[in-house]
């Protein structure tokens, strides 16, 4: 659990970092994720000392850290952070999977909300992303937990009727209602029904049910982050037309 300095109101809990960016001349303004208090904007001054080098790489990306800092209403002063961990060295297909899922969560999870099954959550993602394995599977799980954790997500063994799904059906999401049964011809992306229960039973479905779960996902998503789309969703969509030029 978080534990307290009373004296100084210094807050200690270990947490990883989302995104560092320069704040004023020599400060960062950094987000986390915490084990106990949700996603933490905290403001890290005076980093321009040579002496701050081992802090300074504390606050990467990807990080594992024991975080202390002293709450200030929206934005949290930084004390200290150190490493507890190697962080993954995300590389090939792994990158633009790490930069989505902390732009997933640094769009939708809210700041200073306790989540601890969003942090369980992540801590996973993080380690599969770094074993580079079963890429598009740790998305769709992530994907899939993130929004239970923020009060957005679905029953996936039911349709909007409340009847279970089929294996062989295919399914509308709709992000208001559910999942929607439909023809095999409609000009919609649809998840098979085998995928979704496997979704449902957190059990990796075959190449092509897998598949059938990104455009769907992606459309919910896309729902809950209104007008403005993700750079990551943008940088994927690049990349995927360069690669057929």
């Amino acid at each position: 659990m978080a534990t307290v300095d009373a004296s100084a109101q210094v807050v200690r809990q270990p947490a990883f970092v989302l995104h560092a960016r320069p704040w004023r001349e020599t400060s960062l303004m950094v987000e986390v994720l915490s084990a106990h208090d949700g996603r933490l904007g905290v403001v890290a001054r005076g980093l321009s000392s040579p002496r701050q080098h081992a802090l300074r790489a504390a606050l990467q990306p990807w990080q594992w850290i024991a975080l202390s800092y002293v709450p200030r209403g929206e934005l949290c002063q930084l004390r200290g952070a150190e490493a507890l961990d190697t962080a993954p060295r995300l590389s090939g297909a792994a990158v633009l999977p790490g930069f989505y899922v902390n732009e997933l969560l640094l769009r939708l999870a809210p700041r200073q909300d306790p989540l601890p099954g969003l942090y369980r959550a992540y801590a996973e993602v993080r380690q599969q992303l770094g074993e580079g394995l079963q890429l598009a599977w740790a998305l769709r799980r992530f994907e899939r937990d993130l929004l239970a954790q923020i009060g957005l997500g679905l029953d996936w063994r039911c349709d909007i009727d409340g009847q279970p799904l089929q294996a062989q059906a295919r399914y509308l999401i709709d992000p208001e209602q559910g999942l929607r049964p439909v023809r095999a011809d409609v000009r919609l992306p649809t998840a098979s029904g085998a995928a979704l229960l496997a979704l449902a039973a957190d059990r990796c479905p075959d190449k092509m049910d897998l598949a059938s779960l990104r455009l769907p996902l992606r459309g919910l998503l896309a729902h809950h982050l209104g007008t403005r789309g993700l750079q990551s969703w943008q940088l994927a969509a690049s990349l995927e037309r360069s690669s057929q030029a």
